[in-house]
């Protein structure tokens, strides 16, 4: 090899490299995983970003679009938009529902956007995540799902797990979002609902009560809320010590996040704070088993169970922000709750709905089908997905009726 020959050979090989360099480099800044900082400046629910996906029967398109945290600043957020292969068969412009995702955890690859798609870290909970869009999907609806703030968004910090404020703000530009999106056909300003089970209970139920103030330019013709977590002073002390110990240290690790300045991690001992990093990286399932049955009383520097510390300041205030139920929805909304439920106690659905019903809303309340107490939570998805579906399809058609406040 002649010294000319082998110079042009290593420039060759060095602008192939830089080449595929930039390429990865490209790809990576182009992910709705990826945001830039500083954000580029727009209104909440405009698209930054946006990749083709995949979803057995539907268009499936993953965005990154701009929301808002519970301070008011202004986030990027990941999502998915589907729409059906089949048309849409009902009266008007084909409908979209906001679906707001059951509890899936805290890290980077437990976003739904992801494991809807088929990647990411999937479990069981990401069947129930499928299996409630599919039946949305199967009515003709358009899906717009929202990730919620998180580590699955570069720069986003943790997710603040059931924080009332910036759920509903996710909730609500993910439909604004999809109504931007080019190419989907869907409409600029037709019907929307919104739906949720569990986590997404109470961000569909918050939703419904800032739709009117943050989006009021949205068409909400019908809210679904499936056992919604709606007051977090009850689940201090239901959750503690029992067998979903882990939702209650995804909801101080939401706190954490949303409410740094309230200094939680000061009070817990080190197994606490050991408890903090671990639950950081967990999907649900993982969650649930490694922290099944701990007591927060042992993660406390005090030996003081959480619930005692949510009841002083300036954590009695934070729980006052994130109660649901203390804003009339303007929209008819169907709330449910199995009596049975393991997680959440069905009493905290129900004085949603009769908060609601004080404050002259349109509430239906249906206590919700389970066969079994044995993890009647999760299997309540299952028939809520379906009967979310059905009640939409009426508030979509206009029959929604009239609730049945004062009936229950």
């Amino acid at each position: 090899m002649t010294s000319s020959f082998r110079h042009v050979l290593i420039a060759a090989m060095t602008v192939t490299l830089v080449a595929v360099g930039a390429t990865a480099a490209s790809a990576e800044s182009d992910s709705v995983y990826v945001s830039s900082s500083p954000l580029p400046a727009g209104e909440n629910g405009d698209v930054i970003k946006s990749q083709p996906s995949t979803y057995n029967g539907a268009k499936s398109t993953r965005i990154q679009y701009l929301s808002r945290d519970n301070k008011d600043r202004q986030v990027a957020v990941s999502g998915t938009v589907l729409v059906p292969d089949n048309p849409w068969t009902g009266p008007g412009e084909r409908p979209i529902v906001a679906y707001a995702p059951f509890t899936f955890g805290m890290g980077p690859d437990c976003a739904p956007s992801k494991t809807l798609a088929g990647e990411g870290a999937s479990d069981l909970v990401s069947g129930f995540q499928g299996g409630f869009v599919n039946a949305l999907l199967g009515a003709g609806f358009a899906v717009a799902q929202t990730d919620y703030i998180g580590p699955w968004v570069t720069g986003s910090g943790d997710h603040p797990y059931v924080v009332r404020l910036s759920e509903a703000h996710t909730v609500l530009d993910v439909v604004r979002a999809a109504q931007r999106l080019p190419g989907t056909g869907l409409p600029a300003d037709g019907p929307v609902g919104i739906a949720g089970y569990s986590e997404g209970g109470s961000a569909a139920a918050a939703a419904a009560e800032l739709a009117a103030t943050y989006a009021p330019e949205l068409d909400v013709k019908g809210v679904y809320s499936g056992a919604a977590p709606a007051d977090k002073a009850v689940l201090s002390k239901s959750l503690d010590g029992g067998m979903y110990a882990g939702f209650l240290g995804y909801a101080l690790i939401g706190i954490n996040q949303a409410y740094p300045e309230a200094r939680l991690m000061d009070l817990a001992n080190p197994a606490g704070a050991d408890l903090f990093l671990k639950a950081r990286q967990t999907c649900t399932m993982n969650a649930v088993l490694q922290f099944m049955y701990k007591q927060t009383s042992s993660l406390t520097k005090e030996g003081k169970p959480v619930s005692a510390y949510l009841a002083q300041p300036p954590f009695d205030a934070i729980v006052a922000e994130n109660r649901i139920g203390t804003v009339k929805p303007a929209m008819p909304v169907l709330v449910e709750h199995s009596p049975m439920d393991d997680v959440i106690p069905a009493a905290v659905g129900k004085q949603m709905a009769k908060d609601w019903c004080g404050k002259g809303a349109n509430v239906q309340w249906k206590e919700l089908t389970t066969f079994t107490p044995f993890f009647s939570h999760a299997l309540g998805m299952m028939t809520a997905s379906g009967d979310a579906t059905e009640w939409l399809k009426s508030a979509f058609n206009g029959q929604a009726g009239g609730g049945n406040c004062g009936r229950f």
